[in-house]
């Protein structure tokens, strides 16, 4: 598929990959920390992957989700796998903060009303998190090191 855009570029800043898979920050301001899983094969659905690839996909979406909470310290960590845009099958590893923009709804929902002293708050918190990106990639670079 020549016009698939996972395939024309990596989709994000790219913290790791192998011959399968590869681990990207998704670069979005709102949420500083949100990585995505990015199967490499255009596979549409998890029951695609033997059970093996199956293993690896998931093993690693949850040392994410593991590395996310020890290093970043949100509120909950929102596990997505959608897939209905591109022909690769993908999970979003998203850290979440009770004071975050869309909480408790999806990253995805309509922006609520938020005062100037909820986006004060919540640019303290993007603030924090930021500052903490480049440990966060490191740790990812390290654990996933072959």
């Amino acid at each position: 598929m020549t016009d698939c855009p996972l395939c024309q570029t990596t989709g994000g800043e790219l913290l790791w990959e192998n011959q399968l898979l590869r681990i990207i920050d998704a670069q979005d301001a709102s949420y500083p920390g949100f990585t995505r899983v990015i199967w490499k094969e255009h596979v549409a659905e998890m029951t695609d992957l033997n059970a093996n690839q199956q293993l690896l996909l998931l093993q690693t979406v949850l040392e994410i989700e593991s590395l996310q909470r020890a290093l970043l310290k949100p509120d909950k960590v929102n596990l997505a796998a959608f897939g209905n845009m591109v022909p690769h099958l993908h999970w979003h590893i998203i850290p979440r903060w009770r004071d975050d923009a869309h909480f408790p709804q999806p990253v995805w929902a309509s922006l609520p009303q938020t005062d100037e002293a909820g986006k004060l708050q919540q640019q303290h918190r993007r603030d924090w998190i930021t500052a903490r990106i480049p440990n966060y990639h490191a740790s990812i670079r390290a654990k996933f090191k072959s």
